[in-house]
């Protein structure tokens, strides 16, 4: 499991550098400064938690606990939910049209599962026996 989630932290982080380098360069002529700023937090989140993967992944070889696996899932979703609901957003907003509708409850529900597998990497390097 350590492998897939430095993998998906790497993949994670690689994607991140290039919507950064998209943002910077070719957004920032056709977005306005809010959304380029809202575009800029979804990149940073995606690279804060890619991080977070790779350092999970390690942590993972060390603990061998089941919810460390679990925190790997737990950042992966919050990284498509979050960082992918306000990529869209953005894209939504710049091309006209007002928001993600019923869709934009993704962002906090990513936000939710961020917060839930720093909750799980935290207990899975706590516990003392590992399972």
């Amino acid at each position: 499991m350590h492998t897939n989630a430095i993998r998906t932290g790497a993949f994670f982080a690689a994607i991140a550098v290039i919507l950064g380098a998209f943002g910077a360069h070719a957004l920032k002529q056709v977005l306005t400064p809010e959304l380029l700023q809202t575009f800029e937090t979804g990149v940073r989140y995606q690279f804060y938690h890619s991080f977070a993967l790779l350092a999970t992944g390690i942590l993972y070889g060390t603990f061998g606990h089941k919810l460390i696996k679990y925190a790997v899932v737990c950042f992966a979703t919050g990284i498509i939910l979050f960082s992918g609901s306000i990529y869209a957003l953005v894209m939504l907003k710049s091309g006209g049209q007002v928001g993600l509708g019923g869709l934009g409850i993704l962002t906090p529900i990513g936000g939710l599962f961020f917060i839930l597998g720093w909750v799980m990497l935290l207990i899975g390097v706590s516990a003392k026996n590992k399972s």
